[in-house]
């Protein structure tokens, strides 16, 4: 593609000393990173802009007029649309299509004074058009090259389509299913959400090519530690709590070089997230050294005014800008006030400046001074959407998230052939269900059904009854998800369909516009009528195999002790169906582990596996006592476990060894298993190491995971599966404030799941 040498660039030549007669000559030491540094290019390029420049690179839009149409003459649309023209604007979000994203370019670049590009942001949670699982589906996988891979496909489409920025992965730690958003995340453990969030960074960004997304971390940070699980709500977390469980898996990903982060809705310590300087400026730009930006939430600025820490949206703006918060979206608090609170001396120009250097600096890296329409190729956007590959990648994404609950009396897998079958369940014949939450540029009625995956299957009798809807209408992104739960007159059909089977499949849960943002739940039971069907149909036949498509765990006490099977599905995108029929029928023997507890009440959430022991965590021996941590009226076991899952296979561990039973400053120790597949059936086991700190500078959790390997082991085979525990493994952040390894005691764990006891003890000593 060929474009005119960009105002941009005769501007920098000039301020670098080179004269406009010499530009051919140069261009290329301008564009060559190799003897033009990227920070040199900033630092011309800066020098050239007026402070409104400046501010309005930190100042974000979402798409305000069908580019395609009549110029805005008035209202918001209007005044927005000067900024653009004003170069006032840095970034837009919600604009995708090659077509209308090459318009918006066009006019940065080509209409404005220095012609800087935008840069193009968009929700591209788990796909753009080919939906790969939800994410807390593909962290039941815990395979990190497959989670890679469906990144790289979703990243690979939105660049197509014009985009080079996802607002992903959200890296939340998340203990509490009631809120909405544990679906957009990987779980309830640190060091899992930690090489999760790596492998979807790496995915995203790639190389930063034409099909590559800049990465955006979310939620900077502790929003999943909403109080009571409500959404948007306080937040009130220790110091501990903050830096050794909410803080790694950020870490971890600013250390993989995302070039973003996100800030939240959320308070902290009283203090609004994007007013926070204490997160922004302390830990995450000195402490860590992250060189990126940091772009607010959507209207996060201003509703520091709602959370009653600034009287008005221009004081917001001043503790925003002070704090650390790069670029403003959607709350015009930039644009409107910073540069008079910079003549005004309340924001130092100092500020505003590293602000736009970061900015600026991750446009370079995504190549778009050197070519601003890199992203904007309509063939390629026709070749790339919806290609055979990325359809294979996200059915084998999808295949290796399904985790199975319990299988007894041999139901699963299914017989091929010879068998009646009733498919009871709306959800059962629902085609957008499955896309799930968060998939705003895919189409409805694009995923492959249950149904339809099953009758891929012709060797059996399939019939169908819907039984009761779970969702009234058509539910809206945007709109309130309104529940069945009156409606029943399709019982009788589904119960004279399991009385005629010999094996009946129940496909029940949440509608996928059910969980996500905004969809906090105080009860976690089947919605709806659907725990009434599941009993009514299990009195007509009680072999029952219930599959799952839910969005966050669920209570499921009566299943769990009636069902014979339960296969937990989520909402696994747009081969939905074909993935689930292929493990039903065992075409594909389930591996995947539960990367968030399964309550048996919400009255136990949030529960997470590793607690704090506390000074009365009970004991072994039965006691008549009420004096310890525990309820009167429920276990405190959960239903499933973290890390649970089985498998067609069975697998055996023994053997447990360690190298040693201390080790010192430096040293190491190997642990080793043996893990034997006691079964005809070859399978792959997820092998997990645990350790537990006995004592410490502060509490410490009861287990805490530290690694694991996804390994196949053949049928009769036994493996050998080996971990190092060194200092850097039983690091955490002490009653000093920093990472260490504290001498002392020591126990380590390896099994299938984190209820496993099987274990050793060793010391360590500095």
């Amino acid at each position: 593609m060929k474009y005119n040498l960009p105002k941009y660039v005769l501007a920098a030549l000039l301020a670098l000393g080179i004269s406009c007669s010499t530009a051919k000559q140069n261009i290329a030491a301008v564009k060559n990173t190799g003897k033009l540094s990227i920070d040199r290019k900033v630092d011309s390029l800066l020098s050239l802009m007026t402070l409104e420049e400046k501010v309005g690179q930190m100042n974000q839009y979402n798409g305000f007029w069908d580019v395609t149409g009549p110029v805005p003459k008035e209202g918001q649309a209007a005044k927005k649309y000067e900024h653009l023209k004003k170069g006032w604007v840095g970034s837009m979000l919600n604009v995708k299509g090659v077509k209308d994203v090459k318009a918006l370019q066009k006019m940065a670049v080509e209409e404005t004074r220095l012609g800087i590009p935008l840069i193009f942001g968009f929700d591209v949670i788990h796909g753009y058009k080919t939906i790969s699982p939800i994410p807390l589906a593909e962290a039941a996988s815990w395979d990190m090259e497959a989670i890679q891979r469906s990144a790289e496909i979703a990243a690979a489409e939105a660049a197509a389509s014009g985009l080079n920025w996802t607002f992903a992965p959200m890296v939340d730690v998340s203990r509490d299913a009631r809120w909405g958003r544990v679906m957009e995340g990987a779980g309830e453990d640190p060091y899992l959400n930690s090489v999760i969030g790596v492998a979807r960074v790496k995915g995203f960004q790639g190389d930063l090519g034409e099909l590559s997304l800049a990465a955006c971390v979310k939620h900077f940070a502790g929003y999943a530690f909403a109080e009571s699980g409500k959404d948007y709500n306080t937040v009130e977390v220790s110091h501990n709590t903050l830096h050794n469980i909410i803080l790694p898996p950020f870490k971890a990903t600013a250390e993989a070089g995302a070039l973003t982060f996100m800030n939240s809705f959320n308070d902290l310590d009283g203090i609004p997230a994007t007013g926070n300087a204490y997160l922004q400026r302390e830990i995450l730009k000195k402490d860590w050294d992250f060189k990126g930006f940091i772009v607010s939430d959507w209207g996060s600025l201003g509703e520091m005014v709602g959370h009653g820490y600034s009287k008005n949206l221009k004081q917001a703006t001043e503790q925003a800008a002070n704090a650390g918060s790069d670029m403003d979206m959607e709350s015009s608090g930039y644009v409107e006030y910073l540069a008079a609170l910079v003549r005004e001396g309340k924001v130092s120009e100092d500020k505003i400046d590293d602000s736009v250097r970061r900015i600026l600096r991750v446009k370079f890296q995504l190549g778009l001074f050197d070519n601003p329409y890199k992203y904007c190729d309509e063939a390629r956007e026709k070749q790339t959407i919806g290609k055979q590959e990325f359809q294979d990648g996200v059915l084998d994404m999808a295949k290796k998230s399904i985790v199975l609950l319990k299988n007894e009396k041999n139901l699963l897998p299914l017989k091929k052939q010879g068998q009646k079958i009733a498919v009871i369940g709306a959800l059962a014949d629902d085609k957008t269900s499955p896309l799930g939450s968060w998939r705003i540029a895919a189409d409805d009625n694009t995923a492959i059904s249950v149904l339809e995956g099953m009758r891929k299957y012709t060797g059996n009798q399939l019939v169908y009854a819907k039984g009761a809807d779970v969702a009234l209408g058509t539910p809206k992104f945007i709109v309130e998800t309104k529940i069945n739960t009156t409606d029943k007159s399709g019982f009788n059909e589904a119960v004279n369909a399991a009385k005629a089977a010999d094996v009946v499949v129940m496909v029940l849960g949440e509608h996928g516009l059910q969980s996500g943002e905004g969809r906090s739940r105080t009860q976690l039971g089947l919605p709806g009528v659907q725990q009434e069907l599941l009993e009514a149909v299990y009195k007509a036949n009680p072999n029952i195999v219930l599959v799952l498509t839910n969005g966050r765990p669920l209570v499921l006490p009566w299943a769990a002790e009636n069902v014979p099977s339960i296969v937990e599905a989520w909402q696994l995108g747009t081969q939905s169906g074909n993935a689930i029929a292929q493990v039903l029928y065992g075409d594909y023997n389930p591996s995947g582990k539960l990367p968030m507890t399964f309550p048996r009440n919400v009255g136990q959430v949030p529960i997470y596996y590793n607690h704090k022991s506390t000074g009365r965590p009970g004991g072994d021996t039965p006691t008549e006592s009420v004096f310890w941590a525990h309820y009167i009226d429920s276990e405190n076991s959960p239903q499933y476990p973290f890390g649970h899952g089985l498998s067609y296979s069975k697998f055996e561990y023994s053997n447990l060894k360690l190298s040693s039973n201390a080790f010192a400053s430096n040293g190491k120790i190997t642990v080793s298993v043996d893990v034997k597949n006691n079964s005809t059936v070859d399978g792959k086991e997820v092998v997990q190491l645990y350790i537990r700190d006995l004592f410490g500078s502060v509490t410490r959790p009861v287990k805490e995971l530290k690694g694991f390997e996804l390994t196949e082991i053949k049928a009769g085979q036994v493996k050998t599966v080996t971990f190092t525990i060194d200092e850097k493994t039983i690091e955490f952040y002490t009653v000093n404030d920093k990472w260490e390894a504290e001498p002392g005691d020591f126990k380590v764990f390896v099994g299938g799941s984190s209820d496993t006891e099987l274990e050793r003890s060793f010391s360590y000593s500095k």
